[in-house]
């Protein structure tokens, strides 16, 4: 008898290889990169699969796509999947490493459709990747009601101490108009405590 689950399993909504398939393997600028990633971000909510958020690793030299990962919160019921995170674990899936900066691996990087919460930040610096690029701020997110933690005001500081480079705002009208759209249609806002 288990007292607990011993399995987690996670399920990518049934678009992502469809929508992979449509892209290019090889996106070769950040805006490009960017794009990709705001119209995953468009997609979860337009197909009600999650919330407003999309991210992407990719070797950042190349501009291959090694992981595209959702917002998947309400869908899964569990908190720790932001996009981020989900597309974090695919790729380590995928090249076989926990370090996706490890040995023998080419530098990868995350473009987020908003800045890391305090949750992904932290995953973020675990995850071996080397840049940062993010469309939305901070502020876009929380603006329309999400509560993005704790999350330290230097941040971008203290990635490039850790060797991590951040770009920011990179078709940020874009991304954020994803935020502001998905408040408009009713998404749930998922904070830590809902009220009554």
């Amino acid at each position: 008898m288990s007292f607990q689950p011993s399995i987690i399993e996670i399920q990518l909504p049934d678009w992502i290889d469809a929508f992979i398939i449509r892209h290019p393997v090889y996106i070769s600028s950040i805006e490009d990169r960017m794009s990709f990633v705001i119209e995953a971000s468009q997609l979860n909510v337009s197909k009600g699969t999650g919330g407003p958020f999309a991210a992407a690793i990719f070797e950042s030299e190349s501009g291959k796509l090694v992981s595209l990962g959702v917002n998947l919160v309400t869908s899964a019921g569990l908190s720790i999947l932001h996009a981020e995170v989900v597309a974090f674990a695919l790729a380590q899936k995928k090249v076989a490493c926990y370090d996706l900066g490890g040995q023998n691996l080419p530098a990868h990087e995350l473009v987020a459709s908003t800045e890391p919460c305090a949750m992904c930040l932290g995953a973020t610096v675990w995850s071996g990747v080397r840049r940062v690029i993010t469309g939305a701020c901070d502020d876009d997110a929380r603006k329309i009601g999400f509560d993005e933690g704790p999350k330290i005001k230097e941040w971008k500081i203290e990635l490039e101490k850790r060797g991590i480079s951040v770009i920011c705002d990179v078709r940020r009208e874009e991304a954020a108009k994803v935020l502001l759209n998905y408040s408009l249609l009713g998404g749930k806002i998922y904070n830590s405590r809902e009220a009554g």
